[in-house]
């Protein structure tokens, strides 16, 4: 069993590593405060090919593999959260369905431009009253003729859709050029009724609502979208009637794994704050890496850091490998982002008084881990995802 990464994934883990260590972190505070979206540093870090690190060459991308993924994803992480969110949700749960289910003319209008960080994507499957029961989402699109929708239009020419309703929490919705979008095409058909569309923010009808005033992550954008009969093309539609959950529920699946990722990049980005820390902090004469009770914190942070790593690298392989890994990302997923919740609490801790200060880095990631456990399919659901798969 071979767990050593290839020469090319380390040399993008270090690459990427570099750059956010550079480039990034003398500007975290700054952005925070401000809730600044980093559309700057994502420009520069799209020119390392990493706005489209799974796409093939074909479709703009480098074509590399999920752990490659994996480990961009996490070093961006350990830096700054907000950023990964924004690299997730654009590279899997927009380009990955576009990418299977797509035509080849909508591939070639949206995926080159994600996959080279032109465009941004964004997902919008969530409602007020419709998280975890995706198949409870009321957004609904009905058809309407070229005629109906446009009376100066000749009869005969193709139909569109028109979508109503509301997305809330949508990760990058104030900054994206291309969104999914989730809304009953058949409201009697339930979870088999929804279908899903590629919808652009110039669209007649769309809005952008209100901004969340969030915990955490407050530089990534979560706003709310309005669709007032929002007009979306036939050729828009991505999929077939009906066939919206099925790529919803693809797109999670390989979602989960970035945000595992991402879970383990933070909580590695705590330890080495805390393994700092503790080594410049005195107390009763020594510093307080000296102290038992500081040493076992650390220690069992890094034990659960790993098999948390062990966990995410392991869903990712599946992944590679062509082989079945729902389960495997639920675990990940689910391991992952309680962890980092821990290791985060127990690097406050470390920090004592100051560590309860914005001025320090474990601050703001004691604020950025909450939402990991909820994002991308609760800790619940992942439970319940897990106890299916072993219970068939």
């Amino acid at each position: 069993m071979d767990f050593s990464l290839t020469d090319q994934q380390k040399l993008i883990r270090d690459t990427v590593r570099q750059f956010m260590e550079a480039e990034v972190r003398p500007l975290v505070k700054e952005l925070e405060s401000e809730e600044k979206f980093p559309i700057d540093l994502l420009k520069k870090i799209a020119d390392m090919g990493c706005c489209g690190m799974l796409m093939p060459e074909e479709w703009g991308g480098p074509g590399l593999d999920t752990v490659s993924y994996v480990l961009m994803i996490e070093e961006v992480a350990r830096v700054y959260t907000a950023m990964s969110t924004a690299l997730g949700v654009t590279n899997s749960a927009v380009q990955m369905p576009l990418l299977q289910f797509g035509t080849e003319a909508q591939k070639q209008k949206y995926l080159k431009r994600l996959a080279s960080g032109e465009i941004l994507g964004s997902f919008c499957l969530t409602e007020a009253a419709a998280g975890s029961d995706a198949a409870g989402i009321q957004a609904a699109a009905t058809r309407c003729t070229s005629q109906d929708c446009h009376p100066e239009r000749s009869e005969g020419s193709a139909f569109s859709y028109r979508l109503s309703g509301a997305k809330t929490w949508v990760t990058n919705g104030s900054v994206a050029g291309v969104f999914i979008i989730f809304a009953k095409t058949n409201p009697e058909a339930s979870a088999k009724g929804i279908t899903a569309f590629l919808v652009e923010p110039t669209f007649k009808g769309f809005k952008i609502g209100r901004h969340e005033d969030k915990m955490g992550q407050r530089s990534s954008p979560s706003v709310e979208i309005l669709l007032n009969d929002c007009e979306v093309p036939a050729a828009n539609r991505l999929g077939e009637e009906g066939q919206g959950l099925k790529i919803a529920l693809s797109a999670l699946d390989g979602g989960r794994i970035g945000i595992a990722a991402q879970a383990v990049g933070l909580a590695q980005g705590a330890l080495d704050e805390s393994i700092k820390y503790a080594k410049q902090r005195r107390a009763f004469g020594k510093t307080i890496s000296d102290f038992q009770a500081i040493q076992w914190m650390i220690a069992d942070m890094q034990t659960e850091l790993e098999a948390a790593r062990g966990l995410t690298y392991y869903a990712a392989w599946l992944k590679d490998s062509g082989k079945q890994m729902g389960a495997a990302a639920s675990k990940a997923k689910l391991y992952a982002s309680e962890m980092a919740n821990r290791v985060v609490y127990k690097a406050v801790q470390i920090h004592g008084s100051v560590g309860y200060s914005r001025e320090t880095d474990v601050e703001r990631m004691y604020r950025d881990a909450r939402v990991i456990t909820i994002y991308e399919g609760t800790s619940e659901v992942q439970r319940m995802i897990i106890a299916r798969d072993l219970l068939k």
